[in-house]
């Protein structure tokens, strides 16, 4: 870790009018950082300080050239949506040059005694094409408030044509017999909505799936469901069936259905031996181009403006991405975490921060001790933390954003 001889103190050029009452008083005007260090062709990194309203901060930034065809960007995860990992060993585990952690999670239990927080993200993942989960409710969440107008389904993501852009995917899925179709509620997430089945497959883990039943659709901290059915569906037919959701890994090919409330009733009539198809998609509200890379989060710049009602008051260590050249550029941004940066910035200084770096559209990633940048020295063959995290080491996160070159 540590700035060493990559720091770059900024120099403020402008006073800004006050955004939302307490803007930064300078930033990083688009391409104005000086001492980037070009860490592999289309992929830089710079650091510089920001006199915020609360104290100085300390912003680290890769900016990722996506018209460069050797550069691209994915989803790192440990391998299991109910997982975590350190963000060096999520990009080390997969070759990556750069990268930042990702999605809010599942952190914790305190609720809800006995039950095994499951470390899944809050919103949709899918990684190198591959649909990993969907969004759990609104009010499931873990994290700050959302910004009014959006939703735990809001994404950041890379379609196929290599251009970044903000969107939102909702699952589109079924359970269907000879005898009725069920709507999909949840895809491999840690909290189902009230009254539905979701599906889990071998991309969730090995975590217990109890947690799914547990709170509301807008109470996280609401008991367990007593009313849980969990089915498990392999070539198929329905093989086993349990009045409580199990754990231990899920075969490939093999899903487990949990139900609560309605959806168990509704799981209760299916019979050992009967024919069930499962089917699940996420879809796009904005693109109908495929995205190779999705993570969750939430907006805060759309068109060059900031989000109305955005948080002014609360000050926090924070990761964002801003997306500029008709998604064509990527810039990833992770304030440090060492106690003379501690202060931090609001999200309404967020979206201020990511337009004066070039950001037409920006999203809000998980902050506080998640907060963590990796980047390769040039010529090295691992990552190194670029900024102080502020518990002192590296959070376990369930994923991040990857940044990679081909030779």
């Amino acid at each position: 870790m540590g700035r060493g001889r990559f720091r770059t103190v900024l120099t403020v050029l402008a006073v800004w009018s006050v955004l939302a009452g307490a803007a930064l008083v300078g930033a990083a005007p688009a391409g104005g950082a000086q001492g980037a260090v070009q860490i592999t062709p289309g992929v830089k990194y710079t650091q510089f300080d920001i006199p915020a309203a609360k104290g100085m901060v300390h912003a680290h930034v890769i900016d990722v050239d996506l018209r460069n065809p050797r550069v691209g960007v994915d989803l790192m995860h440990p391998g299991a949506v109910a997982a975590r990992a350190p963000v060096s060993q999520l990009a080390d585990g997969r070759g990556a040059v750069a990268g930042v952690n990702g999605d809010f999670f599942n952190i914790s239990e305190v609720q809800h005694p006995g039950v095994e927080a499951t470390g899944a993200s809050v919103g949709p993942a899918i990684a190198s094409w591959r649909t990993l989960k969907a969004a759990v409710p609104d009010g499931q969440r873990f994290g700050p408030a959302l910004p009014p107008a959006t939703s735990t389904k809001d994404v950041l993501g890379v379609g196929t044509d290599r251009r970044a852009r903000l969107d939102s995917l909702a699952l589109d899925g079924f359970v269907r017999t000879s005898e009725t179709r069920l709507p999909l509620g949840g895809l491999n997430q840690y909290a189902l909505p009230v009254g539905t089945v979701g599906a889990f497959t071998s991309d969730w883990g090995s975590v217990s799936r109890v947690r799914a039943t547990c709170g509301t659709d807008t109470d996280r901290a609401a008991p367990c469901s007593a009313d849980t059915y969990e089915v498990t569906v392999k070539d198929g037919r329905v093989v086993s069936w349990s009045d409580t959701p199990g754990s231990g890994p899920i075969a490939y090919g093999t899903t487990v259905l949990v139900g609560r409330e309605a959806g168990a009733q509704q799981l209760r009539k299916l019979s050992l031996g009967e024919r069930v198809k499962v089917r699940h998609r996420l879809v796009a509200a904005a693109s109908r181009i495929p995205y190779r890379f999705v993570v969750g989060g939430y907006p805060v710049l759309r068109d060059g403006q900031p989000l109305a009602g955005l948080d002014n008051a609360t000050s926090a260590v924070r990761t964002a991405a801003g997306i500029s050249d008709g998604g064509k550029r990527l810039t990833l941004l992770a304030l440090d975490g060492a106690p003379e940066f501690r202060t931090g910035l609001t999200i309404a200084e967020v979206a201020t921060t990511m337009r004066q770096l070039g950001s037409v559209d920006a999203f809000s990633l998980d902050g506080g001790g998640s907060t963590t940048l990796v980047a390769r020295e040039p010529g090295a063959a691992a990552v190194s933390v670029r900024n102080h995290p502020s518990a002192g080491a590296e959070r376990p996160v369930p994923n991040g954003i990857g940044v990679f070159s081909r030779p």
